[in-house]
């Protein structure tokens, strides 16, 4: 019985650090992407985000708590990085900066998507690319679950309109 017990209390193992970084680098970068809009703020912010993964003690419950984790300290290092004297005073070398970015859209939607408010991109993202549930996305960024659902809904009517604005333009 006793063993029963200890075995139960074993900690969570995702596995080589190598292999955590490679399942979960895309999604990491997509949310500091979301945020910072320019691929090389959201380069350093996945890059900060696993060194801090990393130096953290191993006691995740599942791969869940984990990927979690990894998106609240996403989204707080991008947050940090905006609030930032430096972030403030700094603007763009060129036009072209988010070009990468725009490479990787595969439609006008997910252009639209980054090009909402953060707090409405943030919600999309993690609900329609991440396959979050509206309770999980509140726990994540600390928000209540109507907050969450009327951020969605909002996000999905301003996504219409500028969906629909880019189909008539396409029509002319």
């Amino acid at each position: 019985m006793m063993e029963i017990v200890k075995s139960m209390a074993v900690p969570y193992s995702p596995g080589s650090p190598h292999e955590v970084i490679e399942r979960y680098k895309d999604m990491v970068y997509r949310i500091a992407c979301a945020y910072c809009k320019n691929r090389y703020d959201a380069e350093d912010i996945t890059q900060e985000v696993f060194f801090r993964w990393l130096k953290k003690p191993l006691g995740f419950r599942s791969e869940e708590h984990m990927k979690a984790w990894l998106i609240r300290v996403t989204v707080n290092v991008s947050k940090s990085l905006l609030r930032s004297a430096w972030f403030k005073r700094t603007a763009p070398l060129s036009e072209h900066e988010n070009l990468h970015m725009q490479e990787q859209a595969q439609s006008g939607t997910y252009d639209a998507v980054m090009s909402l408010p953060e707090k409405y991109r943030a919600v999309v993202l993690l609900y329609y690319f991440e396959d979050y549930s509206v309770r999980d996305i509140a726990g994540i960024l600390r928000r209540t679950e109507t907050a969450v659902q009327t951020q969605l809904q909002r996000a999905r009517t301003m996504l219409k309109e500028m969906l629909k604005e880019e189909w008539q333009n396409d029509q002319s």
